[in-house]
């Protein structure tokens, strides 16, 4: 129950969701809280991965705030809180420190990620089913996310989709390996409340091209050719929804235009210089009303610009430890999972592929880092479960 209990808010589920405000604000302060947790993983003899990411965030987070304050004429401690955002960093090492303590067994690691992908794709069919069209935010402030919201796509529900990431990766493993009726149907629902509902363009494209590259993959040379053309069927079909279409639209209804002012910006005040390339130049604390928009007087979210965004913000050398981090435990999840036979764990290590691939249009790795950090955490405790295993074994004498 404490694992099930723990893993949204490990998870970043309520991270953006002001409509619950209780939940938001112990989400915000939840990497702080859970500190204590890190104890078991640095007590612990031989945690392999958990301490690359631990460098990785002081890096990102001291190098960026030390820029920010030559850049922005802002102080080290004010520079500091623009990077509260990296703090789900930790959660590599924090929820291993809760795996560590708990010690689960893999099939109720499985169960808990598994209660709470029900209980997303649940509360979307539910909200989508009986939310009263009053409850649809109609007028938002530029930037706000409310859970439920109209516009150019129509009635959207903002849901965070980690769990239900995840189950959709892995249904789409055990169709690979068995197919069934019972998992197509629920896979066809799935994909259908993400495209249908939530109808976030980017996890749709990242959703697609995930799914047909785990296919290719995981088809024999024969097969192959069926996959491709599966996926260029479903390719071609979501692309006569509309709001998917939206995705490549140039015109300025899209507001693209205020992307492309935001990336010539960006690329401009990095200007000619070497060290801003290489090291970026931070950003301005979220404690000051006016931040980059006001800077630079215009609508400037360096989200718009994903991997852009990263550079101007922790350089070069920031943007690839990131990638890094993520190529790293995509890798270490796949030698791990070798060893058990899961589909919700590949469904992790495809989650992981699919933030890879959606990088370009969102990126997770400032706004959500957590999501991947508990994925780490995972199979670096099930590696620690199986290395434990072996070593009980009694030696041939």
């Amino acid at each position: 129950m404490l694992l099930i209990a723990a893993l949204p808010l490990f998870g970043q589920t309520f991270h953006y969701m002001k409509d619950l405000k209780p939940l938001w604000a112990l989400s915000k302060a939840f990497p702080l809280l859970s500190l204590l947790l890190v104890l078991p993983v640095l007590t612990y003899r031989r945690v392999p991965q958990v301490f690359g990411w631990l460098l990785a965030f002081l890096w990102l987070v001291l190098v960026s705030s030390f820029a920010g304050v030559l850049t922005f004429d802002q102080n080290f401690l004010l520079g500091l809180t623009a990077q509260v955002k990296l703090l789900p960093m930790l959660y590599a090492l924090s929820f291993l420190g809760l795996l560590l303590l708990v010690r689960p067994s893999t099939d109720q690691l499985v169960k808990a990620i598994q209660v709470w992908a029900v209980l997303t794709f649940a509360a979307v069919f539910l909200l989508w089913a009986f939310a009263p069209q009053s409850w649809y935010s109609t007028k938002y402030e530029f930037g706000d996310a409310p859970l439920l919201s109209v516009d150019d796509r129509g009635n959207r529900i903002r849901m965070p989709m980690y769990f239900g990431l995840i189950a959709l990766f892995s249904l789409n493993r055990r169709l690979l390996a068995k197919p069934d009726l019972r998992t197509a149907v629920l896979f066809v629902f799935a994909l259908a409340l993400i495209a249908g509902v939530v109808r976030t363009r980017a996890v749709v494209l990242g959703c697609v091209a995930t799914l047909a590259l785990i296919a290719f993959m995981a088809s024999s040379p024969r097969w192959r050719v069926v996959a491709v053309a599966a996926a260029a069927i479903v390719g071609f079909v979501l692309l006569q929804v509309p709001y998917v279409q939206s995705a490549f639209d140039t015109s300025a209804a899209s507001g693209i235009q205020l992307r492309q002012i935001t990336a010539d910006k960006s690329i401009a005040f990095l200007g000619d210089s070497v060290l801003r390339w290489m090291f970026g130049v931070g950003t301005i604390t979220p404690l000051d009303p006016g931040g980059l928009p006001k800077f630079f007087n215009h609508f400037f979210f360096l989200a718009d610009i994903s991997w852009l965004g990263i550079v101007f913000e922790f350089g070069l050398v920031g943007a690839a430890i990131m990638l890094i981090l993520l190529m790293r435990t995509w890798n270490y999840a796949r030698r791990v999972r070798q060893s058990f036979n899961s589909p919700v764990l590949a469904g992790m290590q495809d989650y992981v592929l699919f933030t890879l691939i959606q990088s370009p249009l969102y990126s997770t790795m400032t706004l959500q880092p957590g999501e991947i950090a508990v994925v780490a955490a995972i199979f670096v405790y099930l590696a620690i479960m199986r290395r434990n295993v072996q070593l009980r074994k009694p030696r041939p004498t």
